[in-house]
């Protein structure tokens, strides 16, 4: 049955080192965990073994969420690869949704979709990842009354997460691995008689965005088209009007802070450098070829042919040296 008005949640969100951290937290959470703990590591679609490894690791059980689980006390839900994890009525729900971050599964859906289910009951933790995923969704946590913890980002292995969380989210605890366990034991006893805040109007609007819900309609409530364009399927972003964190979206339900759209985007930029690039030698020995051709049967010309290429072949080693020196993703992380 869904949660008790008194049970708490945790939701947590990892991305670069989070398997690591993941691993040391879990040995530290005590046996009676009063509460379920739901986790995201940015795996993408490939097959993962991370319950396996979890629940082997420490004295409670770790589970690959399935749709339709209603999530028990003193276990651990991982999202699956290539699936959005989110809680909706006490019971997880399972997504191929647009990508976030560029990202599937993405922190950002869970924390938001705690935030709206939960509300005071959600505690949300950002562990160990490069750019800003969970930055958003934690701040959903806070507005609607949840706690907000981050991982300190002096001993993260990657710091830009949890340092964006601090930047976005007037943060609850910074604290490190080594206190996590009992903090998070602390935090999931049962809470009562705590204020119920109402669910900003805009999170629910970005929250049906995503789920394809009247995506158009909401979305022109809560922000204005922008000149960038989607870097997943090429719709016109729009940026949201909340500037707390500067973020975009696309009528589909793409999303992207200003980080990681810039990351995306350089990801497109360059294999389209790359592209560009094997087009340019192709037609270099194509013509090559053609002036063998043209050569051996004494038809066209086989000089014209040769400059061209040799005009291509410089046009080339122009590009190369322009694609080798075009900025990494890791330039647009803030460690």
């Amino acid at each position: 049955m869904p949660h008790s008005p008194e049970q708490q949640a945790i939701f947590i969100g990892a991305s670069a080192g989070g398997v690591y951290a993941m691993l040391d937290l879990v040995r530290a959470l005590p046996a009676a965990f009063p509460a379920p703990i739901f986790f995201v590591q940015h795996i993408g679609a490939h097959r993962s073994h991370l319950a396996f490894l979890l629940d082997g690791r420490g004295p409670i059980r770790a589970v690959e969420a399935r749709e339709g689980d209603v999530p028990a006390p003193g276990t651990i839900y991982i999202a699956p690869p290539d699936r959005h994890m989110l809680l909706e009525g006490g019971v997880v729900r399972l997504t191929r949704g647009p990508k976030e971050h560029h990202a599937r599964p993405a922190i950002d859906p869970l924390f938001r979709s705690a935030a709206l289910d939960c509300g005071t009951r959600a505690v949300g933790v950002v562990l160990t990842g490069m750019l800003d995923d969970g930055s958003a969704g934690l701040r959903a946590i806070k507005d609607c009354g949840g706690i907000a913890v981050v991982q300190d980002p002096a001993e993260a292995h990657e710091p830009s997460m949890p340092q964006s969380a601090m930047a976005a989210v007037e943060v609850d605890h910074v604290v490190p691995l080594q206190g996590m366990g009992q903090l998070l034991f602390e935090l999931a006893q049962p809470r009562t008689g705590l204020p119920a805040p109402e669910a900003p109007a805009t999170l629910r609007r970005e929250y049906a965005v995503a789920l394809g819900e009247r995506a158009v309609e909401n979305l022109k409530a809560i922000g204005k088209p922008s000149m960038f364009s989607c870097p997943d399927c090429g719709g016109v972003l729009f940026e949201l009007n909340d500037k707390r964190l500067v973020r975009y979206r696309c009528h589909t339900g793409h999303a992207f802070s200003m980080r990681s759209l810039a990351a995306t985007q350089e990801q497109v930029t360059d294999s389209a450098l790359w592209t560009s690039l094997r087009a340019l030698q192709e037609k270099e020995s194509i013509l090559r070829r053609l002036a063998e051709v043209q050569k051996a049967e004494g038809v066209g010309s086989a000089e014209a042919s040769l400059r061209e290429a040799d005009e291509l072949a410089a046009a080339s080693a122009a590009l190369r040296k322009l694609t080798l020196k075009a900025p990494s993703s890791a330039s647009f992380d803030a460690s």
